[in-house]
């Protein structure tokens, strides 16, 4: 087995600490999951949101996560019918 397969990966806060890119990916979904339906958050509100929380991720690694977790883009999950 190659040795990466031992290795989750992940990347540091804004105050050094390491962080897994599951915990990355739970925050977004619940960030996602919390949002409101009317006015979604963009991968850069994304971005932002994740930062306030400590989190320094790009946002193509969002948009990444977002499509590997099946989440739309915020167009798509904008709820039309609450204008």
């Amino acid at each position: 087995m190659p040795l990466k397969r031992f290795f989750v990966g992940g990347t540091k806060t804004a105050g050094g600490e390491d962080v897994a890119w599951d915990t990355i990916r739970i925050e977004l979904q619940e960030l996602v999951d919390s949002e409101n339906k009317s006015k979604p958050y963009s991968d850069d509100e994304l971005v932002r949101r994740l930062k306030s929380e400590g989190l320094n991720v790009a946002r193509r690694t969002v948009t990444k996560y977002r499509q590997k977790m099946g989440i739309p883009s915020s167009r798509q999950r904008r709820d039309w019918t609450r204008h």
